[in-house]
C-alpha cells in the first residue's frame, strides 16, 4: 500500500495515518517528522535543510525530495508507506510522481479527507485545554459534563493563539487554494479517491479502508 493523505488541517489525518499504520504494517512518513529527523542525524541533506531553516527561509522541494527519497530506502517502507503532508502543490505532486516512478513503487492512491468546511472551523477554533486539568476538550463537540467538570474543578477553557477564527480562516484558504490543484492532478490519473470525513474516527476508519479495497482504480492495496 503506496498512499498520500490529502486533507485540510483538523481533518484527521494525522489520526487515520496511524490507524492504517498500526493496521497494515507501514510507516506514515509526516514530512515535518522527517524534517525534524534529517536534521537532527546531521545527514549532509539535514545539514542544508537546517541551513536554510536557520536563515528564516523555506526547504525547497529539492531537499525535500531528497529527504522523502531517502526516507522511503529504509527497510521498513519496502512494503508501502503512508504519505503525510507532501504533496501540498501540483510541482510537488509532479516530482513526488517522477521520484516513485524511478524508484519502482509508483502511489497506489491518493485518499482526500473531505469535510465541509463549517465543521472545520468549529473543529479547530473549538479547541480548549483545561487550566486544572490539562485536558483537551471542544466547546461545540466535548460534551457537556466534561466542559462542566474543568469549571466546577476551577479551571478555565484556554484557546491557543492560533487556533483563533482569523488564524484558521487563513489557514483553511491557503489549504484550498493550494491543495485544488493536487486534487486536481491525481483525479486526473484516476488515483483519486474522495471519503467522508466527519464522524466517529471508527467511522472515518471504516470508509477509508472501503476506499482503499475497492477495486477498479490503483493497485496493490493490500499490502
Amino acid at each position: 500500500m503506496r498512499i498520500v493523505l490529502l486533507g485540510a488541517p483538523g481533518s484527521g489525518k494525522g489520526t487515520q495515518a496511524k490507524r492504517l499504520m498500526e493496521k497494515h504494517g507501514i510507516p506514515q512518513i509526516s514530512t515535518g517528522d522527517i524534517l525534524r529527523a534529517a536534521v537532527a542525524s546531521g545527514s549532509e541533506l539535514g545539514r542544508k535543510a537546517k541551513a536554510v531553516m536557520d536563515a528564516g527561509q523555506l526547504v525547497s522541494d529539492e531537499i525535500m525530495l531528497g529527504i522523502i527519497s531517502e526516507r522511503l530506502d529504509q527497510p521498513d517502507a519496502a512494503n508501502g508507506f503512508i504519505l503525510d503532508g507532501f504533496p501540498r502543490t501540483e510541482q510537488q505532486a509532479q516530482d513526488l510522481e517522477a521520484l516513485l516512478e524511478r524508484k519502482g513503487q509508483p502511489l497506489d492512491a491518493a485518499v482526500l479527507m473531505d469535510i465541509d468546511f463549517d465543521v472545520l472551523t468549529k473543529r479547530l477554533t473549538g479547541r480548549r485545554t483545561c487550566s486544572k486539568t490539562g485536558k483537551l476538550l471542544n466547546i461545540y463537540f466535548s460534551p457537556k459534563e466534561e466542559i462542566e467538570a474543568c469549571l466546577q474543578a476551577g479551571g478555565e477553557l484556554v484557546q491557543r493563539e492560533d487556533d483563533r477564527e482569523e488564524t484558521i480562516a487563513k489557514r483553511l484558504e491557503v489549504y484550498r487554494s493550494q491543495t485544488e490543484p493536487v486534487i486536481a492532478f491525481y483525479r486526473a490519473r484516476g488515483k483519486l479517491r474522495t471519503i467522508d470525513a466527519d464522524g466517529s474516527m471508527d467511522e472515518v476508519t471504516e470508509r477509508l479502508e472501503a476506499a482503499l479495497a475497492a477495486p477498479g482504480r490503483g493497485s496493490g492495496l493490500g499490502s
